[in-house]
């Protein structure tokens, strides 16, 4: 899925015009971006936390699943909500 079509089902699925869905996404990961240039972590409940690891090699982007994604492959055995 590119953000193209990111934008079209998330605006289907609100029932709202895709001209007033992808700013909104386009502001969400725009604020993401700024955080990561900050090392500032970003934890989204339900999806999982961006980090950012700085190591004496370099600099290492992370990102940490919640349990629900971790779950749908097979990762987490404490998840028991619906996937």
């Amino acid at each position: 899925m590119d953000k193209k079509e990111w934008i079209k089902v998330v605006a289907q699925r609100l029932e709202e015009p895709e001209e007033l869905v992808a700013p909104i996404l386009e502001a969400g990961l725009e604020e993401i971006y700024q955080a990561m240039k900050r090392e500032e972590k970003v934890t989204l409940v339900n999806f999982g936390t961006f980090y950012i690891s700085v190591r004496r090699s370099g600099t290492v982007f992370k990102f940490n699943p919640s349990q629900k994604w971790k779950a749908l492959f097979g990762w987490s055995s404490t998840y028991k909500g619906d996937l």
